[in-house]
């Protein structure tokens, strides 16, 4: 058994290895030769650019495993602070995510602590590459001081455990977004995969915006449904934001967003953080071949299930690496710029950036596999003829926009407690 593991951990990083490599060597999505005048070209930009990840879920193995983002990463996953540095990378949101699991057995808010503590730890382990960062001027301040801004945002509002003091104690500690939902509906929250309860936010869940605004905690429009969405629009006096979720009507799953409600993000000022996970790039192409992964792999994935129905961490861990084992064909890298195309020409080039779920999703568009590849993502955008201004738009001006009136709005909403310590009503 060990020396198979040894063999697995050994194909599995020579996998990685190998499309680090055809990456750097051939970020062209037409599968044809470089352009390397424009290469240079791109690389010029992207250097220059400040250039947001707005959702990264190493923070995981961070957490399980004391993974402090030095040297390789643990397998499967794909982040690292050398990989963040090639992939220019000016600040990055570690993504607190918290599972299901602990709404039923309990634990969800010592579980995001665990999470932040972890964050710490890294900034306090790398201080010569890290720095803690929770408003827009760190985040310049580290593009200065040729740092990694290191932001969070929860994933999945059941973290507070119906709390709005809970709420306010995770911004305190630096929290800068929240999911309003993951996969699964919460008390408050009607999620896109989840029970329709709530038709919407409940009126808990309208409060939970409403604070949020007051925090200059953005509000997270990725999992939850079209009518949770709709409903924190009508609401959020700030701009919101999608931290990773692509357009719906190039591929039609719940985790992206329809045209109508494009809109409604643009007009609100808010901004789309395109999804790098295949099947939100092109679920009619790849949804046949997960399914024929998932029967090929079943007798194996349910014995994990089985032996870690106790353990939802390393469960989730295990089965990662077992689809790992098994990637699917890649995409082209142009199927994920063709979203960063539909959303500006359905919202507009100031609504659309990146939040490629690096290290939370398994198969990723070729050139797109990890955080060092991010300059290819400059590149095509340039042989589609994007100015340099609009593609620092969509590597991270765009998102330091809409965070900056978040935090604008937050100014403009003090003195909103009431003498009985309840949150008065914002109009």
């Amino acid at each position: 058994m060990h020396l198979q593991r040894v063999l697995y951990t050994v194909a599995i990083g020579l996998f990685c290895l190998f499309t680090v490599n055809v990456a750097a060597q051939q970020p062209s999505a037409s599968g044809g030769p470089r352009d390397e005048k424009l290469w240079q070209k791109a690389l010029q930009i992207h250097r220059k650019a400040v250039v947001i990840d707005t959702h990264n879920d190493v923070t995981t193995p961070m957490t399980n495993d004391d993974y402090d983002l030095s040297g390789a990463p643990p397998v499967p996953y794909r982040t690292s602070i050398e990989r963040m540095k090639q992939g220019g990378v000016t600040g990055l949101f570690f993504s607190l995510y918290i599972r299901p699991w602990y709404v039923a057995h309990g634990g969800s808010t010592r579980r995001t602590l665990d999470m932040i503590d972890s964050v710490y730890r890294a900034v306090e382990r790398h201080p010569s590459d890290l720095m803690l960062a929770t408003s827009t001027p760190d985040i310049r301040r580290a593009k200065k001081q040729k740092k990694i801004a290191a932001l969070m945002g929860i994933e999945g509002g059941h973290a507070i455990e119906n709390s709005l003091a809970t709420l306010r104690v995770f911004h305190r500690l630096g929290v800068r977004y929240m999911t309003l939902t993951w996969n699964n509906t919460n008390d408050w929250a009607d999620a896109g995969r989840g029970e329709k309860k709530h038709h919407g936010l409940s009126a808990f869940g309208e409060e939970v915006v409403r604070e949020m605004n007051r925090l200059g905690m953005l509000v997270d429009v990725s999992h939850v449904s079209d009518e949770t969405m709709s409903d924190a629009l009508d609401v959020s006096k700030a701009p919101i934001i999608a931290s990773h979720s692509s357009a719906r009507a190039l591929s039609n799953v719940p985790r992206n967003i329809p045209d109508d409600l494009l809109r409604r993000i643009a007009k609100n000022g808010g901004v789309v953080q395109v999804n790098f996970y295949s099947v939100f790039v092109d679920a009619a192409t790849v949804t046949p071949q997960n399914n024929e992964r998932n029967r090929r792999l079943k007798a194996q994935q349910d014995a994990l299930d089985e032996k870690y129905k106790n353990d939802p961490e390393r469960l989730a861990e295990e089965s990662d690496k077992l689809d790992a084992s098994s990637p699917l064909p890649p995409l082209p890298i142009s199927k994920l710029i063709d979203h960063i195309d539909h959303i500006v020409k359905v919202a507009g080039v100031d609504h659309v950036g990146l939040g490629p779920d690096f290290d939370g999703a398994v198969d990723m568009p070729e050139g797109a596999q990890d955080v060092s590849m991010l300059p290819n993502i400059t590149y095509e955008l340039l042989k589609r003829g994007y100015s340099e201004k609009d593609i620092r738009k969509v590597l991270g001006e765009n998102f330091l926009r809409a965070f900056a009136e978040a935090e604008r709005v937050s100014k403009s909403l003090s003195k909103t407690i009431s003498a009985d310590g309840s949150l008065k009503r914002i109009k």
